[in-house]
């Protein structure tokens, strides 16, 4: 198996847990955790594993001109990133927060070719515009599930905010992939994410009411810790080294298709024509985004 499947694999295993992880965090705020309280235990218990398995990983020194770099990708892809989306999910509902995230592959795809000069080809554009179609459908056409969702257009506004903050931690990101390991960036992203968020979330950590969680609870906090935290990033990082942010992009499209099949899987959805035909587009979609072409053009 090549290092490029391995990455295929790696962005789809990440927007797997991210696909649970929006039912799973909802599931959690206001009641069980505060948002900004939730970053800081996601980025505390990140940083942790992060400078654990740095024990046993030799790190590069990193360069004097890099650390302003990697201080900005700690902020937009580490605190803005995260404090959008969780205030955002507290505010509006799970498929609310799925409809925004589809905006994040097209700001890539810009970005990618303004910032990075990436050569775009029609055939990504094509596998983009059907992922996207795809996933709209999905989306839109979920049952209506009944979350508290104090202020809608508010809670949504922050999750485009998420994305374009996203999408600047992935550009920011690139860069430093090709010089450093995945454990030397990550260990300092989260570090300096863990100071940042501290002052803002601490009083929300300390209102928890620890000796009272269910044994389910804290099993869904760690998951949002380990899973959707430590493992996404590590992966995401790794397979961003193979692939191109736009072309990674695209798998953002399959969290849809995932919280749906999760539903189902739990028996709390099913499944419907509409629903098989639009996941048969998001595969396509992310085929032919990942599908190597010679022919290409240059956007400007």
């Amino acid at each position: 198996m090549n290092n490029r499947t391995l990455a295929l694999l790696a962005a789809t295993a990440t927007e797997t847990i991210y696909g649970i992880n929006h039912t799973i965090a909802k599931g959690l705020m206001p009641q069980v955790i505060q948002p900004y309280g939730f970053i800081l235990l996601r980025v505390s218990g990140a940083a942790l594993l992060f400078w654990t398995l740095s024990l046993f990983v030799k790190s590069e020194p990193i360069e004097k001109r890099d650390w302003l770099r990697i201080l900005a990708c700690s902020i937009f892809g580490m605190v803005l990133n995260m404090l959008l989306f969780f205030k955002g999910l507290s505010l509006s509902t799970p498929i609310n927060s799925a409809v925004s995230m589809t905006v994040t592959p097209i700001l890539l795809l810009i970005l990618s070719a303004l910032l990075l000069k990436e050569k775009i080809s029609w055939l990504k554009v094509l596998g983009i515009s059907v992922g996207l179609s795809g996933a709209l459908i999905l989306i839109l056409f979920q049952k209506k599930t009944q979350f508290n969702a104090p202020n809608i257009p508010l809670g949504n506004l922050l999750f485009v905010l998420n994305a374009i903050s996203y999408a600047f931690y992935i550009i920011l990101a690139k860069p430093l992939i090709g010089k450093y390991k995945p454990v030397t960036l990550l260990k300092f992203f989260f570090l300096f994410s863990l100071i940042i968020n501290l002052p803002i979330g601490f009083s929300q950590v300390a209102e928890v009411a620890w000796d009272e969680l269910k044994i389910i609870e804290i099993g869904q906090l760690l998951f949002v810790v380990v899973a959707t935290t430590f493992l996404t990033y590590l992966l995401n990082i790794f397979a961003l080294k193979q692939l191109s942010p736009s072309t990674l992009g695209v798998f953002i499209y399959l969290q849809p298709l995932v919280a749906t099949g999760f539903a189902v899987l739990v028996g709390a959805d099913t499944l419907t024509p509409i629903r098989i035909g639009a996941g048969i587009l998001i595969f396509i979609g992310v085929y032919l985004t990942t599908a190597k072409r010679e022919s290409r053009f240059k956007i400007d």
